[in-house]
């Protein structure tokens, strides 16, 4: 259920910004909506209008279905909070072996 409202809320989302970003700005240099076409710019607004509020909503709900849903999971805090399963402690690991002495002398004759 959780997925399924997840995918439904995310393209709720999507469309959301589509129906915005077609709507025309005040100053009208980011519409779309000049020129003519099927309808006119104020039928075209009223459903881009109508189509934003439903829209709106739906991510509303959608936004409390997921709350609630998440919430009646039983855990309580963040998701930032839950550890991940592997990080459980386990034995400590071996030492490494020590490195290597540096000898003092050059091993190799040095040409002067």
């Amino acid at each position: 259920m959780l997925q399924v409202l997840l995918v439904v809320h995310l393209l709720i989302a999507l469309a959301l910004v589509g129906v915005i970003l077609l709507q025309r700005s005040e100053g009208g240099a980011l519409g779309i909506g000049g020129g003519g076409g099927m309808m006119t710019s104020r039928a075209a607004g009223n459903l881009l209008t109508r189509t934003t509020a439903i829209l709106a909503t739906g991510f509303f709900v959608t936004s409390l279905g997921l709350a609630l849903i998440a919430n009646s999971r039983g855990q309580a805090g963040s998701i930032m909070d839950v550890t991940p399963a592997t990080s459980t402690p386990g034995a400590p690991a071996k030492p490494a072996a020590p490195a290597p002495e540096v000898p003092t002398a050059p091993t190799a004759p040095i040409s002067r």
